[in-house]
């Protein structure tokens, strides 16, 4: 890969970071769930707000996960 595709991929990924992160706290309503993690979700009791945050939750990992392998 080329330097400059690098870059863009870091920039998309820091992006997608930024959506999940910032749905999961819409979704929780606080950003206690950063320090609790996966067991934040399982107080709330709307299953539309639980599902949103159970998938940005996994894309989150995803991207760090991806953020690590490229370092």
């Amino acid at each position: 890969m080329a330097i400059s595709q690098i870059k863009n991929f870091q920039r998309r990924l820091a992006n997608l970071e930024e959506e999940a992160i910032a749905e999961l706290t819409r979704a929780c309503g606080h950003e206690l769930w950063a320090s609790l993690g996966f067991d934040a979700f399982d107080t709330i009791e709307d299953p539309d707000r639980r599902a949103k945050a159970n998938y940005y939750y996994g894309q989150l990992q995803t991207v760090r996960e991806l953020k690590d392998a490229l370092a």
